[in-house]
């Protein structure tokens, strides 16, 4: 099919030979080939079960437990913590990346399992390292959960807030690669119109996470400034983003790289729609107090799901002006993308709640149990919600981004932080029973507060890490999480270009996950390392 040849020449040698321009026709047919393949490869998916993704919720704090036992059992063993930095980046890509890199390709028929089995693994440890302290500083298991439960811990850092979001920020790394190869489960990808999927969860997710540590949440709001001040502050802060978003679209265009068109639209991205979430939120907080932004959040997502369901702005998503899915027109060609907006703006402000409510001065283990209580609570209120919103008015929709998918996000993303702060605690505990032992991005025991000091101090979730002595990859990657995005999107690009994803073997498959992973940690703990921080917005 690829030559131009003659039965009856003498000499088929030459004749068989195409030229330049038939070589480059033919080249473009198979990279559009391709392109296509790809785009079918990821589109009218319809996600997995609720259960499935809750249950793989749990996976990522297992991972943080096992890191963090192993290394309060080589200080058990050595007496000193593990200083060294190239040991101490392949522990935590080893312990914390690896596992999940596996989970969500060649071990994903298994999910259910891995849980119990890191879970298990952590016990033993545990156990180690409980039957292996010093005989001379054993202390009764009983006084032991006395002392921990009245415990004090560093009110300026809730190391949580932090590990959300890298953890968030690295799902989503590994995701856009292995959603491309075969070994990544359908049902994890993006779904067409109706469902939940993982890389559904991980948009809504990003959100969440920026929400948390906003400026409005960390008290640097138009408080201290005026408001025109404020707005111009948070509209230049948001340029990267736009000029993001921008670069992302020329360059796709330009190499007609397969695209999603049913996620965002023909132009939209989610650099735009991050941007546009974070201006429309600064100017709502700006108007409303911030302690009410969960009732603009409830307002805005029950108003959006009216709109959806008792007008024809649903039709109008879903299948365009005529009804034909026509792309004609800026605000067709991008509906998607445009009017979610809506959906993901309401998440957001339900987001900052969290952050206010999560940031109140809670700086014993007694106030956190009790803050892991209320959060329990109101995941299950979540739940309960989303049940009724589902059966009443629709279905979770990421591609609109409707009432339901708000509820599920909120929820989801709360049973993730509250696994994370068990997590913490847990390893709280367990430093208690290794004298000096540390771990990186975990509570710092500090003194109990004197009567005399000024109460109400508000932690701030970024930044505090930095003390201990050796350099950790989720410090590293939170220092610089725009870029570790920036450097996933255009590694995944590369590789989709170099390499034919869709029919990659399995050992294959793990080989450029892992080589992709460990590349983009290694830049990131390599800059960590020499304190560069690549922000000057």
């Amino acid at each position: 099919m690829l030559f131009t040849s003659n039965v009856d020449s003498p000499d088929p040698g030459p004749r068989r030979r195409t030229s330049p321009a038939g070589r480059e026709r033919c080249e473009e047919e198979r990279r559009m080939s391709q392109k296509h393949l790809k785009e079918a490869f990821i589109s009218n998916l319809n996600g997995t079960s609720l259960l499935e993704i809750s249950l793989s919720l749990s996976l990522a704090p297992l991972c943080l437990l096992c890191r963090g036992l192993l290394l309060i059992l080589y200080h058990l063993h050595y007496g000193k913590p593990l200083s060294s930095r190239k040991y101490s980046l392949l522990l935590d890509f080893l312990v914390l990346v690896s596992p999940l890199l596996f989970c969500c390709t060649v071990l994903s028929p298994i999910l259910f399992f891995m849980p119990t089995i890191i879970a298990a693994f952590c016990a033993g440890i545990f156990s180690k390292i409980y039957r292996q302290r010093k005989h001379g500083t054993r202390v009764p298991f009983r006084q032991i959960v006395k002392d921990f439960w009245e415990m004090y811990l560093d009110p300026e850092y809730i190391p949580a807030i932090t590990v959300f979001r890298v953890y968030v920020n690295v799902l989503t790394s590994i995701s856009i690669l292995a959603v491309d190869f075969p070994q990544y489960p359908r049902r994890y990808a993006k779904t067409e119109t109706y469902g939940t999927g993982v890389m559904d969860l991980g948009v809504g997710a990003f959100i969440f996470g920026n929400a948390l540590v906003c400026p409005e949440v960390r008290q640097k709001s138009c408080e201290t400034q005026p408001m025109f001040s404020h707005l111009a502050r948070q509209f230049f802060s948001v340029w990267p983003l736009i000029f993001l978003g921008v670069g992302r679209l020329l360059s796709v265009k330009s190499i007609e790289y397969h695209e999603h068109t049913s996620e965002y639209g023909v132009h939209w991205n989610f650099f735009f729609t991050l941007a546009s979430v974070r201006l429309a939120a600064s100017l709502l907080l700006a108007i409303f107090p911030k302690n009410k932004s969960w009732i603009v959040a409830i307002n805005l997502a029950v108003l959006y799901q009216l709109a959806l369901n008792a007008t024809s702005l649903k039709m109008f998503i879903l299948h365009g002006s005529n009804g034909r899915d026509t792309r004609a027109g800026f605000l067709n060609a991008n509906r998607e993308g445009l009017l979610s907006l809506f959906g993901y703006l309401a998440l957001y402000m339900a987001s900052v709640q969290v952050g206010l409510c999560l940031l109140k001065c809670r700086n014993s283990v007694r106030g956190w149990t009790q803050a892991v209580c209320f959060l329990l609570l109101t995941v299950l209120v979540l739940f309960v919600l989303l049940h009724v919103s589902q059966a009443c008015a629709d279905p979770v929709s990421r591609r609109m981004a409707n009432l339901s998918y708000c509820l599920w996000v909120v929820a989801h993303c709360l049973t993730l932080f509250v696994f994370f702060v068990v997590t913490d605690l847990m390893l709280v505990f367990t430093k208690l029973l290794v004298k000096g032992s540390s771990v990186p991005c975990c509570w710092n025991i500090v003194n109990p507060p004197s009567i005399s000091k000024k109460h109400g101090t508000e932690a701030v979730p970024i930044g505090r890490e930095g003390k201990l002595s050796h350099v950790c990859l989720i410090s590293a990657i939170n220092k610089n999480q725009l870029l570790f995005f920036l450097l996933a999107n255009v590694m995944t690009g590369t590789v989709n270009i170099l390499i034919d994803t869709i029919h990659s073997k399995a050992a294959f498959t793990l080989c450029i996950l892992h080589l992709y992973m460990f590349f983009n940690c290694l830049i990131m703990y390599i800059l960590h390392a020499k304190n560069i921080v690549l922000k000057f917005w």
